[in-house]
């Protein structure tokens, strides 16, 4: 028998030039946690940015709707993933669900 576990990450990737930095991962055992972890790096994210590029950092962790939904994708089995776009750099927010065998 499986169990539903979510695998999230938080990746950084300039536009233009092809690289990727990973910026952490963490496993979770809800949607609802996987969420309080995209929302906790993000945070973390917009403190380090300037306040014009840390603007959609505070959109998104105000935005109960987009939150709502995501916790319902990842709910339903499905990925979600949310950028933030700055000029220089785009952040990519994802949780997807990971199938884990019952002990």
């Amino acid at each position: 028998m499986l169990t539903r576990s979510y695998g999230c990450e938080v990746i950084a990737h300039p536009p233009n030039d092809g690289r990727t930095f990973w910026l952490g991962s963490h496993p979770t055992s809800s949607p609802r946690l996987a969420l309080r972890w995209l929302r906790h790096r993000a945070r973390h994210l917009g403190d380090q940015l300037d306040p014009p590029a840390a603007r959609p950092v505070l959109a998104w962790l105000n935005d109960d709707q987009e939150h709502e939904r995501a916790m319902a994708v990842l709910a339903s089995g499905a990925l979600y993933t949310h950028t933030i776009f700055d000029d220089a750099v785009h952040y990519l927010l994802t949780a997807r669900p990971t199938p884990r065998p019952r002990p």
